[in-house]
């Protein structure tokens, strides 16, 4: 890596899967490639406990972008993610450990970064607030961190009055609620796009997100108790820029979907999945009174509402980037390697086994994450060009 490094000065964009090397050859990237702007690590084997400092390194000035993904020490890349002062996107998905020292220090001294994504990860109250100094954060993603309460969510609210997409997935914890969503509704009035998974919204919460976000494009309510009937009706009468309305597995009926009829006069999508009280007639009736809209009805039997297949959010399955001409191959890991590493992260990662995390409603509807795509199998490095590498040895088994 160091001699790659050495002779690809030029690098913008590296994805790094599943690969044998550890802090030594990712700083010797850092030192060597002075233009690098987007760097994503998912599974990196050769990290271990006493892995030294990554970054910040020559990259630092130039980096734009990070993705850290299921990682075991990920906090070693910290002097990479705060000497990056131009950076804008950061994302921290399945990364084990405790990420709030982390996040403090961003707060304290990297303030500019207006993409923050949270995946299954630990953090508390203490890393939001610390977050919240990021003043001109426009998306945030809290998905599944279940330390994180009201506070937290009120702190950003206050401080972080640009957002514009917010995602949000109380893994069904009670610990974010009306609270914490009539801040956001309060502060944040250029809010286009939200999606609430795993929380119990009411009306005095939707209410004022209604009244006070006159640009909300784009909802999602999925896997909540509270949304019925009454709550759909706020949004019909309330949400005159709606133009996308996703709600799953929520106890809403006929009654709540017919006021739809009258309510959002900019709406052009409808999805309804998992809501066992809403006839196939009454979307029927609703194509027939607002021709142009666009209706999707699932009511297959409802399953568990972990938000797996509600589209709503981003599937974090693999790091994917768009495709560009010549192909190189790099020798890979021993099968005996792959099979005992693959144990290894079944067993640390048995936390979050189980389904994807929520695939997002608004994968479709707005801008997504970029991605990579290919043949699974194999180890190889894909797409090398002037200013992009890719270097993925994949375990088969793992990611089935």
């Amino acid at each position: 890596m160091e001699v790659f490094a050495q002779n690809c000065k030029g690098l913008k964009k590296l994805s790094c899967g599943s690969s044998m090397f550890g802090a030594r050859a990712m700083n010797a990237v850092l030192d060597h490639c002075t233009a690098l702007e987007e760097l994503s690590v998912k599974r990196l084997r050769g990290l271990h406990d006493a892995a030294e400092p990554i970054g910040p390194g020559a990259a630092a000035s130039s980096l734009k972008s990070i993705s850290l993904k299921e990682l075991i020490n990920g906090q070693c890349f910290g002097p990479l993610i705060i000497g990056s002062k131009k950076l804008k996107t950061l994302k921290l998905i399945r990364c084990l450990g405790e990420w709030d020292k982390v996040l403090g220090m961003v707060g304290n001294f990297n303030t500019g970064i207006t993409e923050i994504h949270l995946d299954r990860v630990q953090v508390s109250d203490a890393g939001l607030c610390a977050i919240s100094n990021c003043s001109k954060m426009e998306i945030l993603h809290i998905l599944k961190t279940p330390e994180c309460t009201n506070f937290g969510v009120v702190c950003v609210a206050e401080r972080c009055k640009l957002l514009r997409k917010l995602h949000i997935d109380g893994w069904r914890t009670n610990r974010i609620g009306d609270e914490g969503l009539i801040a956001i509704a309060s502060q944040c009035p250029n809010l286009q796009e939200l999606c609430l998974i795993g929380l119990n919204p009411t009306s005095l919460s939707l209410a004022p997100i209604a009244s006070n976000c006159p640009r909300l494009e784009r909802l999602a309510l999925c896997g909540s108790a509270t949304v019925g009937d009454a709550e759909i009706t706020c949004i019909s009468a309330k949400c005159t820029a709606l133009k996308k309305l996703c709600i799953k597995g929520c106890p809403i009926s006929d009654v709540g979907v017919e006021t739809l009829a009258w309510g959002c006069p900019n709406l052009v999508k409808v999805k309804v999945k998992k809501c066992r009280g809403v006839s196939s007639e009454v979307v029927d009736w609703l194509r027939d009174r607002r021709g142009s809209l666009v209706i999707i009805l699932d009511d297959c039997e409802v399953e568990p509402l972990d938000g797996s297949g509600s589209e709503v959010g981003v599937q974090e399955s693999g790091m994917e980037l768009p495709p560009i001409g010549r192909h190189a191959t790099v020798a890979g890991a021993s099968s005996s390697t792959n099979g005992r590493l693959t144990t290894m992260f079944r067993t640390k990662f048995g936390f979050f086994a189980g389904r994807n995390l929520v695939a997002c409603t608004f994968r479709r509807w707005s801008n997504g994450d970029d991605s990579f795509s290919g043949n699974s199998n194999g180890i190889g490095c894909k797409n090398v060009g002037p200013e992009k590498i890719t270097f993925r040895s994949c375990f088969t088994a793992y990611e089935k």
